[in-house]
């Protein structure tokens, strides 16, 4: 993942670029330009000279460098404050970044450049919670294991696991009603599972798994603060709730949310009461319980709860804000597609230049907000080697050599 440089790294590269002279690459309508630090940075700015003359910069236009340092790939992006004759100023950066796992350096996109996406697979616009990732459905094997077409016989299943092992289960769908209680806009709001392993101790302090199921108790005392209590007063209050659910005699509980795609459509509620020789619910309950509504999600679309919801496959024109050989980053404004572009989509892609056309699938990786417009960061998947060769070439105005993959792909 991509480091930012401490500060007395980021003074020591600034200043060795000057003394070493070593070049600091930009890369724009496919060609390679190289600066040289024409001066030590001074006031905050940067006075670089290129080789060339640079077409199309422009004053406040942010360009993205790179250079290599024994080995070492260093990026970072600056704003261009004014631009001279024979040479180029900007505003010192914020960061310099190394250890990335970007594939390849970032360009901006060429003028005959355009991304085409399209939706494949079934995707729903849905009046129920969202939440912030993705969820795939279950796997086939799992779902092999029950009937998804008989509903009632899922539901029944469930309840009979669940009364075997602990004091009581319930099945809820937000289907009529919106979260109204804490336990169920939390987990509505994030997608994990609200898990207290015993009412006499606290929430979990970690969470053991990859991909993160558990509200921890650091999240459900952010979650206070966010109804209004103090920091002072978040320990208290959180000891406070969980007392209370031990005096209205629960011992073990946990809520795992129902998700279909990006939705939160209900929950599983189970819990111990607090009686004498109780046992806590473990992970091995969380586990079963996520594979429990996975199958569930799975059979509410079978029956059609969902299909009021289904949308029409669409193929859409994305804007590049800049592109690499092994990815890019782009903006689209129509919200009803957009919303569905969350980190795990994969999405069917077409980049269309004027001598070819790359038909590749992506996977969205990150999506962030930049001012007014929401931005997704995707990369390519499973390329055609002849495919990434092009666009390699394209991009980059030269031959994939082994050693330009050496530079690009080294530590990028």
């Amino acid at each position: 993942m991509a480091t930012p440089v401490t500060r007395i790294e980021k003074e020591f590269f600034l200043q060795t670029l000057f003394t070493a002279q070593i070049p600091v690459m930009y890369i724009h309508g496919q060609t390679q330009y190289f600066l040289y630090m024409a001066q030590k940075p001074t006031k905050g700015q940067l006075f670089f000279k290129p080789d060339r003359p640079i077409a199309g910069l422009k004053v406040h236009k942010n360009i993205n460098l790179i250079f290599d340092y024994y080995g070492e790939v260093i990026i970072f992006t600056v704003e261009v404050a004014d631009i001279k004759e024979t040479h180029i100023v900007t505003f010192e950066p914020e960061f310099l970044h190394k250890n990335l796992a970007r594939s390849f350096h970032r360009v901006s996109p060429p003028a005959d450049l355009q991304v085409f996406f399209t939706l494949k697979g079934e995707y729903y616009s849905l009046p129920y919670p969202r939440i912030h990732n993705y969820e795939d459905e279950a796997p086939a094997e799992l779902i092999n294991t029950m009937d998804p077409t008989n509903l009632d016989g899922i539901y029944s299943q469930i309840i009979a696991w669940g009364e075997n092992i602990a004091s009581g289960i319930k099945i809820t769908l937000f289907q009529d009603n919106k979260p109204s209680f804490t336990e169920e806009r939390l987990l509505a709001g994030t997608g994990k599972s609200f898990y207290l392993p015993s009412t006499l101790d606290t929430f979990p302090i970690q969470d053991p798994y990859p991909k993160r199921r558990l509200i921890t108790e650091e999240m459900f005392k952010r979650y206070l603060e966010s109804t209004g209590v103090d920091k002072q007063s978040v320990n208290g209050a959180c000891a406070d709730f969980i007392k209370k659910k031990n005096e209205a005699g629960v011992f073990s509980e946990l809520w795992v949310p129902i998700l279909f795609q990006e939705y939160a459509v209900g929950y599983i509620h189970i819990w111990v009461q607090n009686e004498e020789g109780a046992k806590p619910l473990d992970y091995g309950v969380i586990d079963s319980l996520y594979q429990f509504t996975k199958v569930l999600a799975v059979s509410l679309k079978t029956n059609g709860t969902f299909d009021h919801g289904k949308m029409e496959n669409k193929t859409f024109l994305t804007k590049v804000i800049d592109i690499s050989a092994s990815g890019l980053l782009f903006t689209y404004p129509d919200l009803t597609y957009a919303k569905k572009l969350l980190p795990e989509t994969e999405v069917s892609a077409q980049l269309k230049t004027e001598h070819r056309a790359i038909n590749t699938m992506v996977k969205i990786v990150r999506q962030y907000k930049d001012g007014v417009q929401m931005n997704y960061g995707c990369r390519f998947l499973d390329m055609e080697p002849e495919d990434l060769r092009f666009l390699f070439e394209y991009l980059y105005g030269k031959t994939f050599s082994p050693e330009e993959k050496d530079f690009f792909m080294g530590k990028v």
